[in-house]
């Protein structure tokens, strides 16, 4: 439905949320897991949980989402799911065939109290899981933490269930990317191939939520990172993770158990924060950069220039993850943009803290909110209109009401199509942002223009 009743009016609401700017734990976890070769996600719980994490997923990616379930009735949820889930486990590796499982909790079974380790040794000692099969979990209930905090989490059980260490520093760099799109993935691993450094990277949903249109179905696309890749992460010389909030925990995990030591970065997006991951990457892996990069850069820098004009002092509300939300605030104010309303769902200490560094200098008030929802956010556009918003489908409904340019960018992305396929990282995913900004107030000018002042050339 549409918002216009919306109060301008803001009270203190600490029991009721209204419009979440969040979802829950188990898509992410599911997300992280087709990022793995091979790997069939698997929901402990009832089907109606299985069947919302598939279809988001696959609104989002447009492509075919592959899961399974531990399938939750009222006897499971009265005496547990453990004859659930290893029926499940020995059901998926005859049927489907996967080299890995990879189960995510739900609330049902965590509320339950399910020992998933227990389950998982008792598959084991069964021979439920075929001789080089695997089977990795991770705790992640809907009533705590996002959709962010369960990529984490899984990201995190790709290290405490595979990295181990050969007693030697290879020359490799880890590379966690954090939650972005598969087009995002490719050009983190484009910049590393330029820059000549071998890396691991995981997740990697490449060629898992983007692959071509062959006319065959694949169960297991060809992408994602593999086993082998994941055990050899624990010899790497280093680990950069990109995203404090969905990478930092597998981080630092592969430290404290492989001794691999670990940089955490800000996701590459604008400027400063892909010139921060190239250099730590350069330095790292002891390499120079090559023309081609600082060619894209200055190409960057070129669109800026030509822009200044048109984006100067424009106000922008912003609302998403963590992680994005850091990095674009950052390249927003370094073109002399305004983001004066910057909102996340996901409670995280570092935010507020990082987003009010970031904006001290800009000559207007700035809104900063971390855990809380979108009617807040949409009360603060009220109250303080804005030139542009930015966020997932669900800001399309502010847009309207409010009638203001908006651009989607962020999780979920539900009624567009090929957003999959474009990088918003590193420096070409820079100017694609700024193309996008430009066209989104360049549209208004020409909706808005008289006829006289409706221009051929800008």
């Amino acid at each position: 439905m549409l918002l216009r009743h919306t109060p301008k009016e803001i009270t203190e609401r600490k029991s009721l949320t209204v419009n979440p700017a969040k979802t829950c734990q188990p898509i992410g976890a599911m997300y992280a897991a087709l990022g793995i070769h091979g790997c069939l996600p698997h929901s402990h719980g009832s089907q109606g949980c299985y069947a919302y994490h598939r279809s988001t997923l696959t609104r989002h990616y447009k492509e075919p989402v592959m899961a399974a379930t531990s399938s939750f009735t009222e006897g499971a949820s009265v005496f547990g799911g453990q004859s659930n889930l290893l029926q499940a486990i020995n059901n998926i590796f005859t049927v489907y065939e996967p080299d890995i499982i990879a189960v995510h909790t739900t609330c049902l079974s965590e509320t339950i109290g399910d020992d998933i380790p227990q389950i998982l040794g008792k598959a084991r000692v069964d021979n439920k899981i075929p001789e080089g099969k695997f089977v990795i979990h991770a705790n992640t209930p809907s009533y705590v933490g996002t959709h962010v905090t369960g990529f984490a989490n899984m990201t995190k059980a790709m290290v405490d269930y595979f990295a181990i260490s050969n007693g030697h520093k290879e020359p490799r760099i880890n590379i966690i990317p954090g939650w972005v799109e598969p087009s995002d993935m490719h050009e983190i691993k484009k910049i590393a191939r330029e820059l000549g450094v071998p890396i691991v990277m995981f997740p990697d949903t490449e060629n898992v939520l983007n692959g071509p249109q062959t006319g065959k179905f694949e169960m297991f696309p060809k992408g994602g990172v593999t086993i082998d890749e994941l055990i050899s992460a624990g010899s790497s010389q280093g680990t950069i993770a990109l995203g404090g909030l969905a990478s930092g925990p597998a981080a630092k995990a592969l430290d404290s158990k492989c001794k691999v030591p670990c940089e955490i970065l800000d996701l590459p997006i604008g400027i400063k924060a892909t010139d921060r991951f190239v250099d730590a990457l350069r330095k790292m892996a002891g390499v120079n950069v090559p023309d081609t990069i600082t060619t894209e850069r200055g190409q960057l820098l070129d669109i800026v220039t030509d822009m200044q004009a048109y984006l100067y002092h424009k106000k922008v509300a912003l609302v998403g993850d963590p992680d994005p939300l850091i990095s674009l605030t950052e390249f927003l104010v370094s073109i002399d943009m305004m983001p004066i309303h910057i909102l996340t769902g996901t409670k995280d200490k570092n935010f507020e803290k990082r987003i009010k560094e970031i904006t001290e200098d800009i000559p207007h008030d700035v809104n900063i909110a971390s855990g809380k929802d979108m009617m807040l956010f949409h009360q603060w556009v009220k109250n303080d209109p804005v030139d542009l918003l930015m966020g997932n489908t669900y800001v399309k409904y502010i847009a309207r009401d409010e009638d203001i340019p908006f651009i989607r960018f962020g999780f979920p992305i539900l009624d567009r199509i090929g957003h999959s396929y474009f990088p918003m990282v590193c420096y070409r995913g820079g100017m694609r942002i700024l193309e996008k900004i430009l066209e989104a107030l360049m549209d208004r000018i020409d909706r808005d223009s008289t006829e006289i002042a409706f221009d051929l050339v800008m």
